[in-house]
């Protein structure tokens, strides 16, 4: 064969290669600018929970700490803890020896000052006879008057010793101040109890565990939400299989601030007939702030994501470029008119993300929020597109006004960590 020839065969063959090597990269090219660059779930209807997750600490709702006014030594103790108690029922006794030793001086006191007072009686009226007859001066009834005032006062004082130190002795015997159960004890048999700083506690009594109260720290920025009256679900980690229920009794004007955190005290009223709460447990609460049963919900994650600007389709006829503007101006004269019949009309796009808008101020419609998401538009780039919100929740966030309908897939976040997304 002539050398000719064959390389002629060898050059097209090289060709060959060469342009299918080339046709199948532009394929693999525009099927790779075809794949999917986005994630995306679907807007759709249904309901909608909003809660203010917060923890707190289960207490009775009535709990009340056993005292003691006097000193003394721990004679006996007839209650300990978990056992139920009686208005009025004995829990301890201090030993009495003192006490009843300043009775007994009270009471002698006050004979003491009955005799001093008969006396200052017997001699202020004596005196008002003699000087009834002239044997002495009115100065002489002045004084005796004056110390029979002096011994009246002096046997009040008495009395007044004798009813403190009786009164000493009957609070010597400490009883319960409520119907309720022990749920805390500080003192046994041979302590000695001091008084006189301040009173010591003895016992705390719960009035009824079936009825309880949590105390859940909610932070500054979801108290505006809260109410009275609105329900509460719980768990405690003692029984984290078991949801229970509450209500929100009361909202308490007192902020705690703890490195910068401002937090209120919530007080949520709870039954507990089974009494399986028990006092000092953890609960971490739901408040139920609103709920809807059938609405429009798109994907929370939706909302926060943000594309960079010149991945977003350009609206219509305003790409910012003037002589477009006109080459489309004319296209669409020319459709009207009936001349350019091939031609489709242009169709006009979601408003885009406005290049001056940073996110730093929070564009308002109408008194409500408005945020944009994006679905994925011509050229697989984001498009977008503006909603007013209302209630939400991790998953779901309520749709109040936008061109979003139901069965659209808005873009939660970038499949590939590279510039054409970002999920924030």
């Amino acid at each position: 064969m002539n050398k000719w020839v064959k390389r002629g065969l060898i050059a097209a063959v090289i060709l060959a290669v060469g342009g299918g090597l080339v046709i199948a990269g532009q394929r693999s090219k525009a099927k790779a600018d075809a794949a999917p660059k986005y994630r995306t779930a679907q807007v759709d209807r249904g309901a909608i929970t909003q809660v203010v997750l917060s923890s707190g600490t289960v207490q009775p709702v009535k709990s009340v700490n056993v005292g003691t006014r006097v000193s003394g030594t721990v004679l006996e103790r007839y209650v300990d803890f978990n056992d139920r108690v009686k208005k009025g029922q004995v829990m301890l006794r201090l030993d009495p020896a003192l006490t009843e030793a300043r009775i007994r001086q009270a009471t002698a006191q006050v004979n003491s000052a009955n005799a001093g007072l008969a006396v200052a009686r017997s001699t202020h009226e004596r005196n008002i006879k003699l000087q009834a007859q002239g044997f002495i001066s009115g100065s002489i009834v002045d004084q005796s008057k004056q110390q029979l005032d002096a011994a009246l006062a002096q046997l009040e004082v008495a009395k007044a010793q004798l009813d403190q130190a009786q009164t000493d002795l009957s609070d010597s015997v400490i009883r319960s101040p409520i119907d309720g159960i022990v749920t805390r004890r500080n003192i046994d048999v041979g302590q000695t109890v001091a008084a006189s700083f301040q009173t010591p506690d003895l016992f705390t009594v719960a009035n009824d565990l079936k009825k309880m109260q949590i105390f859940s720290n909610v932070s500054e920025a979801d108290v505006g939400l809260v109410r009275e009256g609105q329900p509460v679900r719980f768990f405690v980690d003692a029984y984290p299989e078991r949801e229970f229920e509450g209500k929100v009794s009361q909202f308490r004007l007192n902020p705690t601030s703890q490195a910068g955190v401002v937090t209120y005290v919530i007080v949520i009223d709870v039954d507990n007939p089974e009494e399986l709460l028990k006092p000092g447990m953890t609960a971490q609460t739901r408040i139920v702030v609103a709920n809807k049963k059938d609405t429009v919900r798109i994907p929370t994650a939706a909302l926060r994501f943000r594309p960079p600007e010149d991945t977003v389709a350009k609206k219509d006829g305003k790409s910012g470029d003037k002589k477009d503007e006109k080459k489309d101006d004319k296209s669409d004269a020319k459709a009207a008119d009936g001349k350019d019949e091939k031609k489709a009309p242009a169709t006009k796009a979601a408003p885009a993300a406005d290049p001056n808008d940073d996110g730093a101020l929070s564009t308002l419609k109408a008194g409500q929020r408005v945020f944009r998401v994006y679905t994925v538009g011509e050229d697989n780039k984001p498009k977008a597109h503006e909603v007013t919100i209302g209630i939400s929740n991790t998953r779901f966030t309520e749709m109040v006004t936008g061109s979003i309908k139901p069965g659209d897939a808005l873009i939660t976040r970038s499949l590939k960590d590279t510039p054409t997304g970002s999920e924030d």
